[in-house]
């Protein structure tokens, strides 16, 4: 496997309505982040990246796809950009972020931008958070004893 591509389907990579649109296939894991990272890394490295995840073809995503997802996120903030999220609940993901305590953390939609159609409006964060201030930068904790 070369450094420049995830363990299975490269993420498809277009422009829609002047952002950026990844789908990101298959597992999101701790087999695929380090690629993904470098890859969402060199999409948000400019000045106000307008970034859309599509997580509709992701078939699974664990804690390190999590930290990926948070650290676009706060890259994206602090170069006064925005993310999106396009994921619908069939595979539990919107509720894995409840769960982590992520819920309202991403702007998530049901749909991509510029496809009307029917559905619920986006959900957005509740207030405007820095990227200082997120869950996705708590601090860590020990479990080791002293």
């Amino acid at each position: 496997m070369s450094e420049n591509t995830l363990p299975g389907p490269a993420p498809a990579v277009r422009e829609a309505d002047g952002a950026t649109v990844v789908a990101l296939n298959g597992e999101i894991d701790l087999l695929a982040v380090d690629a993904l990272a470098r890859r969402l890394d060199t999409l948000t490295a400019g000045p106000h990246p307008d970034l859309v995840l599509d997580l509709r073809p992701a078939t699974f995503i664990d804690c390190a796809g999590l930290g990926v997802l948070c650290r676009t996120r706060n890259r994206t903030l602090a170069r006064r950009g925005r993310l999106r999220l396009v994921a619908d609940d069939s595979t539990g993901f919107l509720r894995m972020l409840r769960l982590a305590g992520l819920g309202g953390v991403f702007e998530v939609h049901t749909r991509l931008p510029g496809n009307p159609g029917p559905g619920p409006p986006p959900e957005t964060p509740a207030e405007a958070k820095s990227p200082l201030e997120s869950p996705c930068t708590a601090p860590r904790t020990s479990s080791a004893t002293s």
